[in-house]
């Protein structure tokens, strides 16, 4: 297998938002071999479901669709940084999944959440999701601020790192796995 190539996705569009210095942060704990792209879906800039037919159609019209659509084909696996807002994620990460479709399909995804509790309640309701699109869903840390990061988006020394690239070896493995299969 060659190198890997794992896109860091940077899921909130929020102009106060952190997860751009989060996604540098995970991005630096990367293992040597693997290849890693920081995706900002603030910059993807998705119109919100406006394909005239179902993404499981697969017949995609729109231009940023069709771009959405290659470039997650791109890479082997994702990690997504995850912010908690009102106890959920994104609707710009739930935009991005619901306009695609089979792309998602045994696609290693591993999820790293960031917030006062962790993004424990994201992630869940992001598992959910990422279950239902048979994603091959890796769950990793939540980075709870005041403890791992500030809310500025500073990591801290007690930021997990080993689990970041424990993370990092799941998402690996799966994606070897998904390649001798």
């Amino acid at each position: 297998m060659t190198s890997p190539k794992i896109g860091i996705i940077v899921s909130s569009s929020r102009p106060s938002r952190i997860g751009h210095k989060v996604a540098q942060w995970v991005s630096e704990l990367a293992p040597y071999g693997t290849e890693v792209e920081i995706v900002d879906l603030a910059a993807i800039d998705l119109p919100f479901l406006a394909e005239p037919e179902l993404p499981a159609t697969g017949n995609y019209t729109m231009d940023s669709t069709v771009a959405w659509s290659e470039k997650v084909r791109e890479f082997d696996g994702l990690i997504l940084t995850v912010p908690e807002y009102n106890a959920g994620y994104p609707a710009v990460l739930k935009n991005a999944i619901d306009t695609i479709h089979a792309e998602w399909s045994e696609l290693p995804i591993g999820v790293i959440g960031y917030g006062w509790g962790g993004a424990a309640s994201a992630t869940n309701q992001l598992g959910e999701v990422l279950d239902r699109v048979k994603a091959a869903r890796l769950d990793g840390p939540g980075l709870k601020f005041g403890q791992d990061l500030t809310p500025e988006g500073e990591l801290l020394d007690g930021a997990p790192e080993e689990d970041v690239r424990g993370l990092y070896d799941q998402v690996v493995a799966a994606v070897s796995e998904l390649s001798a299969a």
